[in-house]
């Protein structure tokens, strides 16, 4: 399912922005894996590169898991599993929230990023903020 949603983020990532810039700029992005098999930390460096790839920036501390016992057993909301208690969880999920939640803040309040060097209209237009055409090197 993760690989669908990256596939369909990826086959929009050429829309551009009011600024001139891929869609996703100015946007934050994280990632929560749960179940009951080991690959926490694979899963989330597959999906925090895909996000960023496309636009998406991240932060600190950008993911959270939990995985439970290895093997068939109880999922994270599972009565049976009581992760609800589980430190560790509840630590990084809550600080990987507040991290997501601060750097959209400060996106915002930026009006996301300049487009200075960093608009693909503008580079279609032949824009190239200073830098020499290498056409005439």
């Amino acid at each position: 399912e993760a690989t669908k949603l990256v596939e369909r983020l990826y086959s929009m990532s050429g829309l551009q922005n009011e600024k001139g810039q891929y869609i996703y700029y100015g946007k934050v992005g994280g990632c929560v894996i749960t179940g009951n098999e080991d690959g926490i930390k694979h899963c989330a460096m597959n999906m925090l590169y895909s996000l960023q790839h496309v636009g998406y920036t991240i932060p600190p501390q950008a993911d959270c898991g939990w995985i439970g016992e290895a093997g068939p057993g109880p999922s994270y909301l599972d009565d049976k599993s009581n992760a609800h208690k589980n430190q560790f969880t509840n630590r990084n999920t809550t600080f990987m929230t507040y991290n997501l939640l601060h750097l959209a803040s400060m996106l915002k309040d930026q009006s996301g990023y300049s487009n200075y060097g960093n608009s693909r209209e503008a580079w279609d237009d032949g824009t190239r903020w200073n830098f020499e055409n290498p056409e005439y090197r």
